[in-house]
């Protein structure tokens, strides 16, 4: 937010006509109340009101606008931070609240939970005021929390903040930040020049090729060429009464066999050639794009669906891998025809060549127009066609859900609804390419008559001969054939393009999770885990702030909480699958993002809720990391986790197959092979994320003691919602919004009568009312 210190800003003018409000207001009130009627009418009121509350020096500084009251209600209200004070007013107040800035110890705190946002000031003693709001208003919060912080320190220590000169600058590029997501770049066929970087290794065979489609593009052009002397010294003398030369005729037919053959050689050798290479390149660049991909962080496949990834790697590499071997040599083979054609042309009869090249300038202007509308269509084509691939992704693995809920109509018609946007689409980008084609195909026929005439005049004046218009025609037809198929080529370039900036996409990703420079080496991992003062944030939430906590090797670490407290992002923080945005977390003293990503990872065993098996045996799944193991192994793994017996019952015992995402075997069974899966890596830190919490009680049991071979001698970390299955754990901590609010152990935790306390009763009440529940079923 922008800082006004310039006194005068305000001379003559009302509060809503400062220009920043001018300038924002409507897209920050349309932003953040698009449900209630009155509100456009009420911020102005509101900003309107608070010019009476200013006094001659006093100079905004931040302003927050509210959408919320205590009690969650949408009512709108404002907060305004001056150089002197805060000044509050909701709607359905008429007195503003007012706290001057130089009071001792005030202080602003701010926190989130479950979509919504809290600022509360404080002194030394009290509460003074809260305020709530939804989560599309924390950005000008913090960037008000941001503006007091500086205030206070000025006012405390008489030190100007060094960054609060920056802050039109910071707007500025606030501004130019949010313009750069709101508009996506359209593609460029510059884009396709990229693809050099993957064709560079075969720049050898490219140069092969290009020399053959040279030679084969020449050996084409020879028959038209041998036409002229078969006419004017053959054929024509023939007509005319003198006797045919046998060996003339049998010289110039074999010139022309000959040129075809080897026009016909030299073809198969460059398309065979270029083919090879278009393959590896497209080859290449799925590989490449791929391994980019599985490097980057879960944040990013958060943003996006599978089908549409897997389109992009599929559908879109094959497209250019197609335009590198078809369409780019097509196009080459025509240029080198039109250029060679034309300086034939030209040294044949100059005229007759400037008539055949009119049409020229009149195709050029057309691929100009129409080129933009075509790429812009093929990338909104891609689009689309992604939304079906997504349908397909999203209803195949969840088939089972949607035949439960008996939703086959409703899927049937979500796809149908999809394919018909991808057809309406299509059908905007075939308008224009119906026309564009024909069109290039009128000209060029206009061109060929024009020609005609012409050539009919030339001889009738003796300018050239029959021979010469034969030839002439015979590469005007060539000539012509070329610049159509020439113009066809617009349409798979701007499909290439875009399929080539859609893979770009992925590999310009940075990931947010990045790669050490000089990882520090992990000889042997004792499993002792520091957390030191971390916080982080998703988007504008912010999920874990100022958490401390010291993990020692072999300790047994319980987490609990209501939902959304943290407990998974804290997990997912430990494994590095995101990084703080505040604070470390050290693994045997090293921080862990100093560490290689696959060398810590392989020292971190994980069980998770809902396990993902891959198609494939039961023994490839217990193996899956750890490719090389033993069976005797992955047997080994298997008894330590219970599933020995279960797996020997199976048709195959060990190479017996599992469906996709293990659909064939129950949630204990699947559950039982991933902690087989985690034993066999022999982890030194394991993290086990609601293992139990999705099976029966009879299964818990059976879980419950492959968890205990598991965590032996490991340093664990528990989340449950169940506390009874963690009594074993030697601390318990138990988190609410992000920071952590108890530890101790089990015993300890129930006699605080704490956070923990009520966690447990109210789990003991729910169960008591089960069991009555299930009592009176039995009675009645």
């Amino acid at each position: 937010m922008p800082q006004y210190r310039d006194k005068t800003i305000y001379s003559g003018r009302k509060f809503d006509q400062h220009p920043f409000f001018t300038k924002h207001l409507p897209a920050l009130m349309k932003t953040a109340f698009p449900i209630l009627l009155p509100t456009k009418q009420a911020l102005p009121a509101l900003l309107q009101d608070a010019t009476g509350q200013l006094s001659k020096n006093e100079i905004i500084l931040a302003h927050l606008e509210l959408d919320l009251d205590l009690s969650l209600h949408f009512v709108p209200g404002i907060v305004i931070l001056t150089n002197l004070r805060l000044l509050a007013r909701s709607l359905n107040e008429t007195v503003w609240q007012s706290w001057s800035c130089h009071t001792a110890d005030l202080a602003l705190k701010h926190h989130d939970h479950a979509g919504v946002g809290t600022l509360e000031l404080q002194d030394a003693t009290s509460q003074l005021a809260s305020w709530r709001y939804t989560l599309a208003q924390n950005p000008a919060a913090l960037a008000l929390l941001t503006q007091f912080d500086r205030l206070r320190h000025e006012i405390t220590t008489g030190v100007k903040s060094a960054v609060a000169d920056q802050d039109d600058d910071a707007e500025e590029e606030a501004d130019a930040e949010t313009d750069g997501v709101a508009e996506e770049q359209a593609p460029s066929t510059a884009s396709l020049f990229r693809l050099w970087r993957f064709a560079k290794p075969y720049r050898g065979q490219l140069l092969a090729g290009f020399l053959l489609t040279l030679a084969s593009t020449a050996a084409t052009l020879v028959p038209p060429y041998m036409t002229m002397p078969l006419m004017d010294n053959v054929l024509i003398p023939y007509q005319n009464g003198a006797p045919l030369d046998t060996a003339l005729v049998a010289l110039y037919l074999g010139g022309l066999f000959g040129a075809a053959l080897v026009a016909w050689s030299l073809g198969w050798a460059k398309t065979y050639i270029l083919a090879l290479v278009s393959e590896r390149i497209g080859a290449d660049l799925r590989t490449t794009t791929y391994e980019h991909l599985l490097r980057l962080s879960l944040q990013y496949f958060g943003g996006k669906r599978t089908g549409d990834l897997m389109t992009r790697i599929g559908s879109e590499t094959d497209r250019i891998c197609v335009f590198l071997s078809l369409h780019l040599l097509d196009f080459f083979t025509d240029v080198l025809m039109i250029l060679m054609t034309a300086v034939i042309l030209a040294s044949i009869n100059p005229w007759l060549a400037l008539v055949t090249l009119l049409p020229l300038p009149f195709i050029a202007w057309m691929i100009h127009v129409v080129r933009d509308k075509l790429r812009n269509g093929f990338e909104k084509v891609d689009r689309i066609w992604s939304q079906v691939t997504n349908v397909l992704a999203d209803t195949i693995p969840g088939i089972r859900v949607v035949k439960a809920f008996a939703q086959e109509k409703r899927e049937a018609a979500r796809f149908r609804e999809a394919n018909n946007h991808n057809l309406l689409i299509n059908d905007r980008v075939n308008k224009v390419w119906s026309l564009f084609s024909p069109t290039v195909t009128f000209l060029t026929e206009i061109g060929l008559l024009v020609v005609w005439a012409f050539g009919i005049w030339q001889v009738s004046r003796g300018m050239v001969t029959v021979g010469v218009l034969v030839a002439f025609l015979a590469y005007i037809s060539r000539f012509y054939t070329r610049l159509d198929s020439m113009s066809r080529i617009v349409s798979v370039t701007q499909k290439a393009a875009t399929g080539a900036k859609r893979i770009f996409d992925i590999l310009d990703h940075v990931s947010s999770v990045p790669e050490a420079a000089n990882p520090v080496r992990m000889e042997k991992v004792q499993g002792r885990i520091t957390i030191r003062d971390i916080g982080f944030r998703y988007g504008n939430r912010a999920v874990i702030r100022g958490l401390d906590l010291n993990i020692q090797p072999g300790e047994m670490i319980g987490l609990v909480g209501h939902s959304g407290s943290g407990k998974s992002t804290l997990v997912n923080l430990i494994c590095r699958f995101y990084d703080v945005s505040e604070g470390a977390i050290m693994v045997d003293g090293v921080d862990i993002r100093a560490i290689s990503i696959p060398e810590y990872r392989r020292n971190i065993g994980l069980v998770l809720q809902e396990p993902f098996l891959f198609f494939g045996t039961i023994a490839e799944n217990i193996a899956y990391g750890k490719p090389n193991a033993s069976r005797e192994d992955i047997i080994a793994a298997a008894r330590a986790a219970n599933a020995h017996e279960f797996i020997l019952r199976l048709p195959h015992g060990y190479d017996s197959m599992v469906g996709e995402r293990g659909q064939t075997l129950s949630g204990g069974e699947r559950q039982r092979i991933s902690i087989a899966r985690a034993l066999l890596i022999d982890p030194h830190i394991l993290i086990l994320d609601e293992a139990t919490s999705s099976v029966d009680t009879t299964t818990e049991r059976e879980i419950q003691k492959a968890l205990d071979n598991l965590v032996r001698g490991r340093t664990t970390i528990a989340i449950a919602h169940r506390l009874s299955t963690l009594r074993r754990a030697d601390r318990i901590v138990v988190m609410d919004r992000g920071q952590i609010v108890e530890v101790g152990s089990h015993d300890d935790l129930l006699a605080r009568e704490g956070a923990y306390y009520k966690l447990y009763q109210a789990q003991q009440r729910q169960a008591e009312d089960m069991l009555e529940d299930n009592a009176g079923k039995e009675t009645a």
